[in-house]
Order: C-alpha cells, then structure tokens, then sequence
C-alpha cells in the first residue's frame, strides 16, 4: 500500500577513521505541527518523530504493521489523522504497536519558547530546525546514510534534505552519505506518522489532556530518546511533590543537573560515550515518565542499548558503564530492582550502603592475605608493596 510521503535513515557509525560497529537499522520520520507561530489557533508545538527498525527484522515488522493496518483502518492508511481525538482508539493501536521491535527518536520543538521575529518567518523557522537535528542525529549517530522519498510531501523533511546536501561535513562524518531515492517499503512511514500525532496529543497544548500520561506510558517502552528544544532544562518540570513525604527536590535536581551538563558536553565520538549518552537519556525518560520511586532492570536498559550496536552490550559492559559515569560525579541510585535517578537522601545512603557493605570486607579479606603471606616469608614480603598498589595499601594502613 502507498502513502503520500516516506523518509527514511539509514545509520551506521564511522568517526575519524575508527570505525563503531552498529546494526543497520531503518529509521522513518515524519511530523507533526505547522511553522505558524499564531500560538492560539496552531500547534504550540513541532515535533518530528522516527521510528527506528533494525534492517534484518523489516519484513517481519512489516507483516506486522500490516495487520494491523487492515484490522484498524481496512483499506485506508495507518493515520493519526483518521484517528483524530477518538483517544480509547488510539490506546488499542498503540498497545498493538507495542508487540512489534521498533524504537522511537524524536525532536520535540516548543513554539512558544522561541523569541526573535526570525522565527516568524517558514524559512528561518525551518533554517533554525535543520541545524538542531543535523545536530541531535549526528551527535547519536555519528555517520548517517540518510535517504530521502523524492514523493515526499512534508515540507519541513524536504527542506531538511536540502540543509544535508549544503551542510553534510564529510571529514568529519567520514564515510557517510546522502541518498536520494523513492521508498520501496510504506508501512513504516505509516507507524512514524502514528507516533507524531500521538506525541502531539503528550505535547501540544491544544491536544493534551488526561489521555497523554496514558500515551506517554504506551510509548516509554519504545522511546530511545526524545530531545526537547529550547534545552532549558526546566527541572520543575521533573519535580513533583504530592508522590510522597520524602521526596527531596535538592537531590532530584543536583542528579538531573549533573546528568544535563554531561549531554551537553559529551559528544558521540566512540562506543562507550555512546552507550552513555543513550543511558542517560533513557534514565531521563524514564524518570519522567515513570512513578520517580520506580526502578528499571538493566536488562530494559540493555534492551534499548543494544538498538543500534552490532555486537549486543554485556552485562559485565553495562555495570562498567554505570560505574564510569559514577566516576564522571553522576548520582545514579540502584538496588537488586534496577537504576533509577535518586529521588531522596535514603536512596543515596542505599547506595553508600552498598559500597560499604562490599568494600570493607574486600579490604580485610586483602589484608588477612597480606598478613598472612608476609608471617609465611618472616616480613620479607609485602605484597602490597608493588607501586599498582600503592593507594590501596594507604587505604588499608589508615584502617
């Protein structure tokens, strides 16, 4: 079945001649809302949303998205449209959506944050747009071969290929490319335009109401990342204080402020700060979507890392992971339930808990060791005496 518009971006990773092995994956964007900036009667919100699809599962997904299309909509199109504000409706095909392997990336533009008269104008609106997800994509996907449907109708992706073409650095994205050709598989434009209309109805405020907490819950299990713009960073946003008495805004926000100014400053340039950048981006969402005293396993995390890498991330890689961000000052609280943002002082003390429940018995169990090599060689050997072990013989010498 044909729609009227289909993009799609094809990812891979190759950054200053070493290469990040990934999956290839499909992902196909649409969106939602109008350049207007007549804040009463248009969108207070533009939002452009891909769904990301890995290549070797597209047939299946398809087959996929295809019944469901024939069981919602008959003959017609997967349309968010011809959904409109029939919001039970929508529930049904989102929970539907859900049994099918696809994530989400979006760009959620607030209209009414951005000053300047250029903005009033389609061409410096659309301009302003292109350089924040040339941007947004290139940082989590450092090469990208991004192909675009000549028959596409949205003006905002048609204009977003003509930025690519002028602006594309390739000795910095070595290896990547622009494509341009028609789109041989509809269906996956099809779900894109679903889940813009459905983030419309989270984010616009001329469509939300008490169904987006409902939409929103239905789509965290799918979202990789959804990058708000202005960054802001507004963190009462994040806060609220009628979930419970020992909720503590001081520890929320030193948490969210560390983990804001690490995105900001970190760039995609290997593996690792990659899987950082992706982690903390999803232990955001799932704050915000998610009741803040919620853990989520690291088999979730794990799930939605291993997206866009070849080789899956191991367990052993993704607890080393949660520690190199540790060491970067990020609070991340834990337990046998899983990661979260810490959201009060107990939570912190768990953690130190944690570490001292395991790091002093570790330390006796080196020392008793230590001691009793060096009665079996009459002092003659300390084997904490190696220059490697320099700091941790400190430690055990204070005790």
């Amino acid at each position: 079945m044909r729609t009227s518009s289909s993009h799609i971006l094809v990812l891979g990773v190759v950054r200053k001649n070493k290469t990040i092995k990934m999956k290839k994956v499909i992902a196909y964007a649409d969106e939602f809302g109008t350049n207007s900036f007549d804040l009463e009667k248009q969108s207070t919100h533009f939002i452009i949303a891909s769904v990301i699809i890995n290549i070797d599962e597209l047939d299946i997904v398809n087959i996929e998205l295809e019944k469901i299309r024939k069981h919602f909509f008959q003959t017609g199109e997967l349309k968010s449209q011809k959904i409109s504000n029939n919001h039970k409706r929508r529930e049904l095909i989102l929970k539907e959506l859900n049994k099918i392997n696809y994530s989400i990336y979006a760009l959620v533009v607030d209209k009414r944050k951005l000053f300047g008269e250029g903005f009033k104008y389609k061409q410096s609106f659309y301009k302003y747009l292109n350089g924040i997800l040339y941007k947004e994509i290139y940082r989590t996907f450092p090469q990208i071969d991004l192909v675009v449907d000549e028959l596409g109708q949205n003006d905002f992706m048609r204009s977003f290929k003509k930025y690519v073409q002028n602006n594309h650095i390739r000795d910095l994205f070595s290896g990547s490319d622009l494509l341009i050709q028609k789109s041989h598989s509809e269906l996956g434009i099809q779900l894109a335009d679903i889940i813009a209309g459905t983030l419309g109805y989270i984010y616009d405020e001329h469509k939300k109401g008490e169904h987006s907490a409902k939409f929103m819950k239905l789509l965290s299990e799918k979202i990789i990342s959804i990058n708000n713009f202005p960054k802001n960073y507004d963190i009462s946003e994040y806060n609220d204080n009628n979930l419970d008495k020992t909720y503590d805004k001081t520890i929320v926000n030193l948490s969210l402020n560390r983990i804001f100014d690490y995105l900001d400053t970190t760039e995609g340039i290997n593996q690792k700060n990659l899987d950082s950048i992706n982690f903390l981006k999803l232990l955001i969402r799932y704050h915000e979507a998610n009741h803040p005293r919620k853990y989520t396993t690291a088999n979730e995390f794990i799930r939605h890392l291993n997206v866009n890498r070849e080789n899956d991330i191991s367990k052993e890689t993704f607890v080393n992971l949660i520690g190199r961000l540790r060491d970067k000052g990020i609070l991340i609280s834990s337990s046998r339930a899983g990661y979260k943002i810490p959201t009060n002082i107990i939570e912190i003390k768990n953690f130190i808990r944690h570490g001292n429940d395991t790091i002093f018995p570790m330390l006796r169990r080196i020392n008793e060791c230590r001691k009793a090599i060096k009665l079996a060689t009459n002092n003659s050997l300390d084997i904490l005496e190696e220059n490697e072990f320099k700091r941790l013989k400190e430690l055990i010498d204070e005790k």
